[in-house]
């Protein structure tokens, strides 16, 4: 990470672009906002947009806005997201996921400097610098004809891959303690200590969603903690029957929405054990709202009220 934070500050002083490579959860756009703000445009916007979370048909307009009445829903202007970013950054995530008819729009913006709205009659320059990232093998997708190759060589100018938290288990007790102070700060709370073991057991897991996984799973440690500490017990509880994703491939073969059903049955039944049917706590936990947990457990058939009797827990 120091190599990589050498890199960041050598490339955000320039306009180059940027290809941030990483898989998800490593905190690509956190590395893409710190780009911004250490270089000559820290003063402009910053302004995101996932590429694999907008549908098909709308991303044009959020990229390249659109005129009042260009089609059916357009009851007004709508500036785009180069617009709003002009004199700063564009952050493009996930663009291995844009579909190839917006990659050609994409490449004549990156060529030309200027877009073009939707409805509207004539072209808007915009000084934008652009960084992108993507979890994807892009060098693959273009070999699959599924990502352009001009357009490739236009944003893979600066190639910065980030590792996975697995590869990094030595910076996960300076992390732990960043979002032990994040989360106390937040709610209030007093500072909770890990014991060693604690932190062993923590560096010892393979860490699957990365530093994402790391930050939820520090939260939950310090609602679970008992005795003013969170120890390795405390960790043995947070991740479920004690492989957290990998424990998903003890359940049977079959359908993938028949397995996604059985691997969250297990982890909410092992969450309603451990808080001994509280189901205010199993839900803060997980991280759902409690009609939320309700609601799921009548869906995999989770009888709550059955559960609560048979460990005398008190009605909620």
């Amino acid at each position: 990470m120091q190599r990589v934070m050498s890199q960041l500050e050598r490339v955000a002083a320039s306009e180059t672009r940027v290809c941030i490579l990483g898989e998800t959860g490593t905190g690509k756009e956190l590395v893409a906002r710190t780009i911004h703000e250490r270089s000559a445009r820290a003063g402009g916007a910053f302004v995101t947009l996932n590429c694999a979370a907008v549908p098909a048909e709308l991303i044009e307009s959020e990229l390249f806005g659109h005129e009042k009445g260009s089609f059916t829903g357009a009851a007004g202007r709508h500036i785009g997201k180069f617009e709003q970013a002009d004199h700063g950054t564009i952050f493009l995530d996930e663009i291995g996921d844009m579909p190839l008819a917006m990659q050609a729009k994409l490449l004549r913006v990156l060529e030309e400097g200027e877009v073009e709205r939707i409805g509207g009659d004539k072209p808007v320059s915009v000084d934008v610098r652009v960084v992108v990232a993507t979890h994807r093998d892009l060098e693959a997708r273009v070999r699959e004809d599924k990502f352009r190759q001009d357009l490739f060589h236009r944003i893979y100018v600066f190639p910065l891959a980030l590792p996975p938290l697995r590869e990094r288990h030595e910076d996960i007790p300076l992390l732990v303690e960043h979002f032990a102070a994040q989360v106390s700060a937040q709610n209030g709370w007093k500072p909770v200590p890990f014991t060693a073991e604690a932190m062993a057991a923590l560096q010892s897991h393979q860490w699957p969603g990365n530093v994402r996984e790391l930050r939820n799973i520090v939260e939950r440690l310090m609602l679970l903690a008992t005795n003013g500490q969170v120890d390795v017990a405390t960790v043995e509880i947070a991740f479920p029957k004690g492989g957290g994703v990998a424990a998903s491939s003890a359940f049977p073969a079959g359908a993938l929405a028949e397995r996604v059903d059985a691997f969250e049955r297990e982890v909410i039944l092992a969450e309603l054990k451990r808080s001994h049917s509280n189901v205010s706590l199993a839900a803060k936990s997980l991280g759902l709202e409690r009609s939320h947990l309700y609601k799921k457990a009548e869906q995999l058939g989770i009888n709550l009220r059955a559960m609560r009797r048979e460990q005398g827990s008190p009605q909620e």
